[in-house]
Order: structure tokens, then sequence, then C-alpha cells
């Protein structure tokens, strides 16, 4: 277990954590993964319960590759460095049985913002909304000029909220993530997994286009060709499952 400094006060609760995970705290989300709030201290957390590896991957995640929970807790601490806003991380625990690791948790303080690009997913008129996608492409811009790739830069995992200073972003789930210099293509590759429709990519991709010197037209075209080669990609992977779920 590893805990940030800020919060040694939550070091009993963090010890304990694993074995009162099932019986404690409100599900907020539950699927591959589960996610779970506590209040504990006076603080609200978010407690992220990664799933137990397959055998290769738990190999993998205890001798060659940081686990889960360790990476969204170091990214985390990265992202702040460089001045972006992200669940304050709180710590992480990794359970080893034999030396393979077979569970792990991710722990920050719960993000008070309460909405998510998910409500632009339905393709709806974005009429009166123009500005959050142009903040968005803003901000994404931003995150890229800092050398910031959130690889999983989906509906679900940026929150924000709209208030009389302006609009403010968060990122979550954040344990795919590089550092590195990012150019055009990758920028524009980078909206891949958002949803919406033209008239949203198109504020979109001109917002982050004037931010970062690029062409807006260009960039308009690589975010819709990207976005399209993703729907199908995830088309063709549900249309998998659900032929072996027949098949079972």
């Amino acid at each position: 277990m590893v805990i940030n400094p800020d919060f040694k006060q939550l070091e009993g609760f963090l010890k304990r954590l694993p074995d009162c995970f099932e019986r404690e705290g409100q599900t907020i989300y539950k699927a591959r993964n589960e996610i779970r709030i506590f209040e504990v201290e006076g603080l609200v957390l978010n407690v992220k319960s990664y799933r137990k590896p397959i055998l290769l991957n738990r190999f993998i995640y205890s001798f060659i590759r940081k686990s889960k929970a360790r990476r969204a807790y170091e990214n985390a601490l990265e992202v702040a460095s460089r001045g972006f806003d992200t669940p304050k991380p709180i710590a992480f625990i990794e359970q080893k049985k034999a030396a393979l690791l077979t569970k792990s948790y991710f722990i920050s303080v719960q993000c008070p913002y309460s909405r998510m690009f998910r409500e632009f997913a339905d393709n709806s008129d974005i009429a009166g909304r123009e500005d959050i996608p142009q903040a968005l492409g803003v901000y994404v811009a931003a995150l890229h000029e800092a050398g910031i790739l959130h690889l999983d830069l989906s509906v679900g995992n940026i929150l924000f909220e709209k208030e009389e200073a302006g609009i403010h972003f968060s990122l979550i789930d954040i344990n795919r993530m590089k550092f590195c210099p990012i150019d055009q293509k990758m920028g524009c590759k980078n909206f891949d997994r958002l949803r919406g429709n033209t008239d949203f990519f198109r504020v979109l991709a001109y917002s982050y286009a004037k931010a970062r010197g690029f062409d807006a037209e260009e960039c308009l075209k690589m975010i819709l060709q990207y976005n399209a080669k993703s729907i199908m990609h995830f088309k063709k992977k549900n249309k998998i499952k659900r032929h072996f779920r027949r098949k079972n």
C-alpha cells in the first residue's frame, strides 16, 4: 500500500479497506470493475476495485508492468503536477498471493463535478450548448501542449461543471495515459472515443485547431474519420460478444 502523505490520517481505514469493501460504502458503478463511495474523516472517497486479473496478467502486473491501480495513482500525481485537474489521489493498494497480484484498489477524493460528455452522445442538437465542446477543444489542446495524452478520453471519463467563472474539467479513469510530445495526428485521434453529432465535432475541432495553430478543416476531417473507425470497431466487438453469448 502507498498512501499520499497528505492523507496519512486515513491509514486506519485504508488498511481495513480490502476486508470491508464489499460490505460498506455505496456502489455507483459495477461492471468489470466496481466503484464505491465512502465517507471517512469528513471526506468523500472514491474507491475503485479492479477485478482479479487473468493468470497471465497477474504475472505481468506483478513483474513486468505496473498495476492499473498504481498507474492511476502515479498518473494522477503527474497530471496534477502539470497543472490539470483530476481527483486528488489518496492511495493505491495491491494484494498478492504467491507473489502474484490478485486485487488492487485506487482511492481518490470524489470529484464534485456532476456532468459528463454522455449528454452529447445521443447526437441531439447542441444549440445553446456550443460553449461546452468549444471549451473542451481548448482544454484538450492545453493537455496536449503539456504532453498529456489520455488514452481513454471517452464520454464518461471527462467530468465538467459550468459555473459563472467558466467551464471546469476533470479527468478520471486515468490508468491508461502517455506523457509525450503530441502532434496533430495523435491529437486528433485522441477524440475517437467521444460521441456526438457533426456540429459537436465541428465546434470541438475548430476550437482545438485554433488553440494549437492547426488547420481547422483538416482537424475536423481527421477527427470524424478516427471517430467513424472507432464506432465501427466497437460495433464489431459487440457483435462478436453477442455471438459468443448466444453460443454459450
